[in-house]
Formats: C-alpha cells, structure tokens, sequence
C-alpha cells in the first residue's frame, strides 16, 4: 500500500493523483508499490540485478509509461539499472523521476541507470523530475545516470529537472545518435544552502544528419555549487548546439564548460555559456506592480526556470 508520504511524493515527481490507467511501475523503498502492463508496454524484473527493462512494441503511439521512485525510509539507499526498449516507429511518453522524504539523521540515496534504445524512426520524451524534503539532518542524494542510444530517424527529447531539496548530485548523460537521428535535453536544476550539484553531457554525433541540441537553465542560490559540463562530438556530417544559463544569488559558486569538438570537416557545431545575477532593473519594474524583493525574485526565477 501507497501512504500519504509517498502519495504526495507521486503528485510531485510524475503528476500521479491516482494509479494512471496505462503501464507503470512503482518502486518504493526497495520494494514494488504497484505495476501494471498493457498489451503495448511490458514491465519485466531483471533477473540479475535490481531494476527493470521496459519493452515497448514496435508501431505503439500514444501511450505513456510512469515508473517514479520514492524513499521515506531514513538510511535507504540502493542502485538500480533500468532499460527501455523502444521499438520502431512508436511515438510515445515515459514519465520518470524520483521523489526522497527523509526525516531521520542517516543519508537516503537512490543511484540509477538509465540506458534507452530507441528504435529506428521512434519518438520519445522522457521526463525525469527530481525532489527531496523531510525535517531531519539526514541527506537526500541522487546519482542518476542515463546512456542513450538513438537508431536511424529517432528523436528523443529529455526533460530533466531538480525541482529542490536534493543535498548532492552527480548527473550523467550519454549518447550516441545514427543516421538522421535527433535528441534535444533541456536540463532544469535549483540548488540551495550548501547543496552541490554537477551535470556531465557527453553526445557522440555519429550519423550522417545527425544532431543534438543540450539546453540547461539553473539558479544556484546562499552556499550551494553547480558544475556544467557538456561536450558534443561532432563525428560526421551534423549539427549541435550546447548552451548553460546560470542565475547566481547570494554566496553561491557556479562553472560551466562547455565544450564542442569537430572529428569531421561537415560538423557544425556552436557552443554558449552565460552566469550573471538578477538584473536590478527587472526587480525594480516588478517591485513597482507592487510586489516585495522576495516576491519579484521568485516571479524571475520562475520564469526562468519555465
């Protein structure tokens, strides 16, 4: 059975009020909160180690597949692999995350390791939400990684985002993109008192026609550290594009380093970084509506982060 703790942690990281009526696997604490497969979507236990594989038949469109993770158990922590296996020609949604309610002194911790197949010709968003709370000094770390693998006339959007309360996080990514294959990551992270936080993109452009856009929006606010680190390879004919935007407040410290390198003299590749605080002006136009400091630089922030 789902509790209340572990309910508002689904509402949270996969907009989950109630079991959703398609395939979805639940894991809570370790355990299995709920599955359920459809004739288009099969959820499988690996055999020799913890984690699943998601297989999703060739020609499926339309179906969204919910497997969200959440810890409320103080000194938790666990790896766990997962693999999905996108057929050809699917267009589909996978609503991912994790969700850690931590009220005891001993650290909670879920790593993870994503690897995607996405068939030729196949579509695929994938959101992946990230978000901790609990009143105690225990920590709430994360450490997910994602290796991607895009055949021939696939697109995969990533949607990542920290939403708040994660203490330290090293997130990876990894792709490899085919022939007129397309994958495009829009990262979305906020850190807060002494919270670290460090993203590491690494794309290989290997087909011909073959591109890659990697967007990352973040706002790092009192003592907290962020690291951006993108490096698209440009290994044939292709286009990428690698851009961080960093909002910097109070005592925080942020660095970003991204980096393109072309292996093929048709690679057209273009890389852009910027850190800067709150503009005075924007604060002072929308202080004027009526709002206080805090208010104004929380609409900004918002927006931002939009």
């Amino acid at each position: 059975m789902i509790n209340d703790t572990e309910k508002q942690l689904l509402k949270i990281i996969a907009d989950m009020d109630s079991l959703p009526t398609g395939a979805y696997n639940i894991r809570a604490n370790g355990g299995l909160g709920g599955r359920n497969t459809t004739e288009s979507v099969q959820i499988r236990n690996k055999e020799d180690k913890p984690g699943i594989d998601i297989i999703i038949r060739p020609g499926t469109k339309g179906e969204t597949v919910h497997i969200p993770v959440i810890i409320d158990k103080s000194g938790y922590t666990e790896m766990v692999y997962n693999d999905f296996i996108i057929g050809e020609n699917c267009d589909v949604t996978i609503m991912a995350g994790c969700g850690i309610h931590n009220c005891g002194d001993d650290e909670s911790r879920h790593d993870g390791i994503h690897t995607f197949f996405v068939g030729k010709n196949a579509k695929v968003k994938y959101i992946e939400r990230h978000y901790g709370e609990g009143d105690g000094n225990g920590s709430k770390v994360m450490n997910p990684t994602t290796v991607i693998n895009i055949a021939d006339g696939g697109y995969m959007e990533m949607e990542t985002t920290q939403i708040k309360g994660i203490d330290s996080t090293d997130r990876i990514t990894k792709a490899s993109v085919a022939d007129n294959a397309t994958l495009v990551i829009k990262e979305k992270l906020m850190t807060h008192g002494v919270q670290r936080a460090t993203t590491d993109f690494t794309v290989d452009l290997n087909g011909e026609n073959s591109g890659a856009n990697v967007i990352s929006r973040s706002v790092a606010k009192d003592d907290s550290f962020q690291s951006f680190k993108s490096n698209i390879n440009g290994n044939n004919l292709c286009s990428g594009h690698t851009e961080c935007d960093a909002i910097i407040m109070d005592n925080a410290k942020v660095e970003a380093i991204p980096e393109i390198c072309a292996n093929h003299i048709d690679a057209s590749l273009i890389h852009e970084a910027a850190i800067g605080k709150i503009a005075g002006e924007q604060l002072i136009k929308l202080m004027t509506l009526g709002l206080t400091e805090q208010q104004a630089e929380q609409e900004i922030i918002n927006g931002f982060l939009k």
